[in-house]
C-alpha cells in the first residue's frame, strides 16, 4: 500500500512535478534528484529499497513515498496520482535534466502550446554515449498536463500517454543506462524476463529457434542497418548485447508457456 498525500485539486498551471521510481539506487538517486531541483515539486516511489535511497532522495529535497513493486508502468502512475502539480515529468534514476532541458522545459510549460512533449535521450553504454545504433534520438514522451496524462501497465516497457496534442523538444535527457558490463549482464537478465512476461500478457509465443532468428536480426538491425559500425567497439558491444537480450527474452518466453519446463524467474 501507498503511503502518500492526496493531490491538489487546483494546481498552479505552470506548476510541475518530477516522478521518479527507484529501488536500490544509492549511486544515482542524489544527482538526479539534483537535476530535478528546479520543479516545484519532485516525488520518488521506492520500492523497499535496502539501501540508503530513501535518505539519500530525502537529503536531495524529494518527497519519498514507499511502495510495493506493482510493475514500472503501475508504478509510475501512481506518482502521476500523487502528484500536485498541473504538469509531471517522468524520470528514472539513471536519467539527467541538463540546464539547457531544464529552461526548455519551462519554456514549454509555460507556452501551453502542446498537451505532452517528447524528449530525445543521449544514453551511454559502457562510458561512451552512443550517437547511432538505434540508440539516437530516441524520443521518449516524458512531459505531459497531469490531468491527461497517464501510464501503460506494462511490467517492462511501459510507455506514457498524453491524451491531446504532443510537441518535441531539442535539448537531450542524459541517460546512464549501462555504466559497466556488470550493469551490462544484470540488466540483459532482468530486462528480458521483464520483456518475456510482457510478450506472454500480449499472447505472443516463443522458443529456442525464435530467440535465435530474432536475435541474430536483432544483430544485423544494431549494427549495420542502424549503423552501429559508427559507433566503433562500442557499437559492435551493444550489438551482441541486443543480439543476446533478444535471444533470452524469446528462450524465457518459450519457458513461462511451458510450466513443466518453467525455470526460477526473478520478480
Amino acid at each position: 500500500m501507498i503511503k502518500g498525500h492526496p493531490a491538489a485539486t487546483m494546481p498552479d498551471p505552470h506548476s510541475l512535478t518530477v516522478v521518479i521510481v527507484a529501488k536500490n539506487e544509492a549511486r544515482n538517486i542524489a544527482e538526479c534528484v539534483a537535476s530535478a531541483s528546479f520543479a516545484d515539486e519532485v516525488v520518488v516511489l521506492d520500492s523497499n529499497s535496502s539501501d540508503t535511497t530513501v535518505a539519500l532522495a530525502r537529503q536531495a529535497g524529494a518527497r519519498v513515498v514507499q511502495t510495493d513493486w506493482p510493475g514500472y508502468g503501475p508504478q509510475v502512475a501512481r506518482g502521476f496520482a500523487l502528484a500536485q502539480s498541473a504538469w509531471v515529468l517522468s524520470l528514472d534514476a539513471d536519467e539527467r535534466i541538463t540546464e539547457a532541458l531544464k529552461i526548455e522545459v519551462l519554456a514549454a510549460i509555460r507556452s501551453g502550446a502542446h498537451d505532452g512533449y517528447r524528449i530525445p535521450r543521449l544514453s551511454e553504454f559502457c562510458g561512451q554515449f552512443i550517437h547511432h545504433s538505434g540508440w539516437r534520438p530516441d524520443h521518449t514522451l516524458r512531459l505531459g498536463r497531469r490531468a491527461q496524462s497517464g501510464f501503460t501497465d506494462h511490467f517492462l516497457h511501459a510507455h506514457m500517454t498524453v491524451k491531446g496534442s504532443v510537441g518535441t523538444l531539442s535539448n537531450d535527457l542524459i541517460h546512464f543506462s549501462y555504466p559497466n558490463l556488470h550493469d551490462v549482464l544484470e540488466k540483459l537478465d532482468r530486462y528480458s524476463t521483464g520483456h518475456a512476461r510482457d510478450l506472454q500478457a500480449k499472447g505472443r509465443t516463443g522458443g529456442l529457434g525464435k530467440g535465435i532468428v530474432h536475435g541474430l536480426f536483432a544483430f544485423v538491425r544494431t549494427y549495420v542497418l542502424r549503423l552501429g559500425f559508427l559507433d566503433g567497439r562500442h557499437g559492435l558491444m551493444l550489438a551482441i548485447y541486443n543480439a543476446e537480450y533478444t535471444y533470452y527474452k524469446y528462450l524465457k518466453l518459450g519457458h513461462l508457456q511451458n510450466p513443466a519446463r518453467r525455470p526460477e524467474f526473478p520478480a
